[in-house]
C-alpha cells in the first residue's frame, strides 16, 4: 500500500528509485492505495488548482492504481492502534494513524518514507521504496 508521499515522489518524478520498484511490483502483484492517501492526493491538488502539470501527473498515478475504501475493520485498527499509541506517549499525525490503520486491516505492507510511522508500536511493516532521496 502506498502513502501519499509515495505516489507523491513517483508522479513528480523525484525518486527513480520509487518509480523502478513500483513498475517492478506492479509485474508481479497489485499495488493498493487508501481511499485516505487519495483523499490527501485530492486535496493538495484543490489547493493548488493552477497546477495543471501536477494535477495530471498525480492523476495518472493514481489511475494506475487500485483504491481500497476505508471500512469497518480499519476502523477497528484504527482504534486499537491509537489507544496502544497514545498510552505510550507516541503521537502521530491523524491521517497518517488512519492510513497505517488501513494498512495493517489489507495485511499490507506501507510503502513510506514517513519516520514517524515507523515508531508506532503494533503499526504496520513499513518499507521505504524512495531511499535515494536524502531525509528530511
Amino acid at each position: 500500500m502506498l502513502d501519499t508521499n509515495t505516489i507523491s515522489y513517483i508522479a513528480r518524478n523525484r525518486s527513480a528509485a520509487a518509480r523502478a520498484r513500483l513498475e517492478d511490483a506492479q509485474d508481479v502483484s497489485p499495488v493498493y492505495v487508501s481511499a485516505i492517501t487519495e483523499g490527501e492526493i485530492l486535496y493538495g491538488l484543490a489547493k493548488r488548482p493552477l497546477a495543471h502539470q501536477v494535477a495530471h501527473f498525480m492523476h495518472a498515478a493514481l489511475a494506475g492504481l487500485k483504491i481500497l475504501p476505508w471500512g469497518s475493520e480499519a476502523a477497528a485498527e484504527y482504534g486499537r492502534l491509537r489507544a496502544r499509541n497514545e498510552s505510550l506517549g507516541i503521537a502521530v499525525g491523524g491521517l497518517d494513524m488512519l492510513i497505517a490503520a488501513h494498512a495493517i486491516a489489507e495485511n499490507a505492507v506501507l510503502v513510506t518514507s514517513d519516520g514517524a510511522i515507523s515508531k508506532l508500536r503494533g503499526g504496520p511493516q513499513t518499507v521505504n521504496w524512495a531511499d535515494d532521496l536524502r531525509p528530511n
